[in-house]
């Protein structure tokens, strides 16, 4: 069944070097990646023991010239990806990439959001729906939630709640951090906080599952990369890590400690 106007069904890795970023997620995550066969460009497809996970694309010599840096892009499902972006640039985002359609894939769109947070928007071709995000049950190797750090918490969910038809869920006594849920499906798949000051910027940041926190962050730091914040325990038990690979891209994990 196609996935819903808001939910979440693709990950994408933008990378400076995808034979070096497949080396070091494949064994973190446990990822096998396939070519896409798309001749114009470097784009391989994420593939688990339970699914499609999403894809890892090689920047461009345009892209880095124009300044582009390595960054994990999520894909956001929409009913009309034109109507969409004409509602978004209305409301204060950016267009980054103007609509396009993608052979055998479907029509997509790249924006940000009012305060800068990058996404993208698609309508998919596929009947089939994704399992990029595990709504059903926890999937190893997939993303497990998804996580907005902005600059302006309650404008971002007002935007956010407007454009997907996203609610929020509850909000947690430890400080200014909101759930959002989708009324489709049961429980929570992400969360909107106000970023720390020292974060330059609005994101998204994207948490992939492991089965083994400790074992995870021992395999990304002998692999180049970097820790900067974690394992720290969440409610329910579980643990999360946020870290830097090796080619610049911010990553996270979310795994129990064994």
């Amino acid at each position: 069944m196609r996935n819903q106007h808001g939910d979440f069904v693709w990950y994408e890795l933008l990378t400076s070097d995808a034979d070096a970023a497949q080396e070091f997620y494949g064994p973190l995550l446990g990822w096998r990646f396939v070519d896409s066969g798309q001749a114009d460009r470097d784009y391989r497809i994420i593939h688990t023991a339970d699914g499609i996970a999403g894809g890892v694309m090689s920047m461009t010599a345009a892209m880095k010239r124009g300044g582009g840096r390595p960054i994990w892009l999520g894909y956001i499902a929409v009913d009309d990806v034109d109507r969409t972006v004409e509602s978004i640039s209305a409301a204060g985002g950016k267009v980054y990439m103007p609509s396009t359609d993608v052979p055998d894939v479907g029509r997509l769109a790249m924006l940000t959001d009012p305060q800068g947070a990058p996404f993208y928007v698609m309508r998919g071709s596929s009947e089939q729906g994704s399992d990029a995000f595990a709504y059903d049950k926890p999937r190893l190797g997939h993303c497990a939630w998804n996580e907005l750090a902005t600059s302006d918490r309650r404008a971002a969910l007002a935007f956010y709640t407007k454009q997907f038809g996203w609610r929020k869920d509850g909000e947690l006594d430890m400080g200014p951090y909101e759930f959002v849920r989708r009324a489709h499906v049961a429980g929570m798949f992400g969360a909107v906080m106000t970023k720390p000051k020292e974060m330059p910027v609005s994101i998204w940041t994207y948490y992939f599952r492991v089965k083994d926190i400790d074992a995870a962050v021992k395999s990304a730091t002998a692999a180049g990369g970097k820790i900067v914040n974690g394992p720290r325990e969440i409610p329910g038990g579980e643990f999360v890590v946020n870290g830097v690979d090796p080619q610049g891209a911010n990553f996270a994990l979310i795994g129990a400690r064994k």
